[in-house]
């Protein structure tokens, strides 16, 4: 049966532990677009970039 040669320490023990904790990404939905995005993090949707529900940028056009 394996056996440990030596003792693991508490704080190495929970540094392992640490990821099991992770929950999924919560979404919201913009209520200007209707989109789903992280929350507090601006979007592009159809070449503008909204923040809080307002334009904040416009994706240029080459031609």
């Amino acid at each position: 049966m394996a056996h440990p040669k030596r003792k693991i320490s508490k704080t190495r023990r929970d540094k392992r532990r640490t990821h099991v904790k992770a929950t999924p990404k919560n979404y919201v939905i913009c209520p200007t677009t209707g989109e789903a995005h992280l929350p507090h993090r601006a979007f592009w949707y159809e070449g503008k970039l909204y923040y809080k529900g307002k334009v904040v940028m416009e994706k240029e056009v080459l031609a």
